[in-house]
């Protein structure tokens, strides 16, 4: 096995036994749990000391595993194949997710990325199942972009640290795209 193939074994694992994690994501560092895990869920709020009201994101592996998790019309699948390309774009939709309602926003929203990035669809292939996924940082707290920004206090709470050299994010927050039934609004691109 390689290097990289015992790093996504040992997240993967960790996922699967309900631990966070903190990793390099398509963007920036991020801190993971199982997004059908709700414990797990609930430890990522502890460990950023955020309020249960403000949702996370998910990432799933492509387009197949979210409509194994969600109700997606076509609509919805041609324009995040036809909007969501070579930049990380962060989608919200109002639609019907069976997943933990803690995921959903106060306005019943839910918000996913789908990360075309070696390291994060490694993971998600391995894992088999969505990971809810947040910035590496306390609440209200300025985003790391590296490893060497994450505040101690992350770092001594979460379960698992991946190895810093796996890093390979474009260090920019997404776009921002919010699909409505037959309309798309972007709010950051």
């Amino acid at each position: 096995m390689t290097n990289l193939s015992l790093e996504i074994k040992s997240l993967s694992e960790a996922l699967y036994a309900g631990k966070s994690i903190l990793y390099p994501t398509d963007t920036v560092w991020g801190l993971g749990a199982d997004a059908t895990n709700l414990a797990a869920i609930e430890k990522i709020y502890q460990i950023k000391e955020r309020p249960l009201h403000k949702s996370f994101i998910i990432l799933f592996k492509d387009i197949e595993m979210l409509k194994e998790y969600g109700e997606i019309t076509n609509f919805h699948i041609n324009t995040i194949q036809n909007e969501c390309k070579d930049i990380p774009t962060t989608v919200i939709l109002d639609i019907d997710f069976q997943l933990p309602s803690i995921l959903k926003s106060d306005e019943g929203l839910i918000a996913f990325r789908i990360p075309d990035n070696t390291f994060c669809q490694a993971l998600l292939a391995a894992f088999k199942k969505p990971i809810v996924s947040t910035s590496a940082n306390l609440s209200n707290m300025p985003t790391p972009i590296y490893f060497e920004d994450i505040d101690n206090q992350i770092k001594d709470k979460v379960d698992i640290i991946t190895n810093p050299l796996f890093d390979s994010g474009n260090h920019k927050p997404s776009q921002i795209l919010k699909i409505f039934k037959n309309s798309k609004i972007w709010i950051r691109k």
